[in-house]
């Protein structure tokens, strides 16, 4: 059982999937952290041995934020915009979509369920 920044890797999937788990690494980020240790992007995390773990351990702690840090850090972005006032700042103090999206249209994810719906939830409900 590989454990990598307190988080748990999948033994069935593959390496490169497998560190894709941990915020703040992506597939590309994968693939360039098993290149530099030398390991098959193949192998399964359950197949990983100790020595092979450590490696990956150690280029992720030397080069990448990752986990709790990078969300501090992406909070304290979003919290530095709002302080400040702009237009993205103030888009998220409004719970609105940030980079330019429409939003007559669309944009449900962020704005919530409408009006209609939530008399029905409502009703479903009671």
């Amino acid at each position: 059982m590989a454990r990598i920044a307190g988080i748990t890797l999948p033994p069935e999937k593959r390496i490169e999937i497998g560190l894709t788990y941990i915020f703040g690494i992506g597939r590309s980020k994968s693939i360039k952290i098993l290149a530099e240790a030398k390991i098959d992007k193949d192998k399964k995390v359950k197949a990983l041995t100790e020595d092979e773990i450590n490696k990956i351990r150690q280029i992720i702690e030397k080069r990448e934020k990752i986990e709790g840090d990078l969300r501090k850090e992406v909070t304290m972005n979003i919290k530095r915009l709002v302080d400040i006032g702009c237009y993205r700042g103030l888009r998220h103090k409004k719970k609105l979509p940030t980079r330019g999206q429409r939003t007559k249209t669309n944009a449900r994810t962020r704005k919530g369920v409408r009006g209609s719906k939530i008399k029905k939830l409502r009703e479903k409900k009671a």
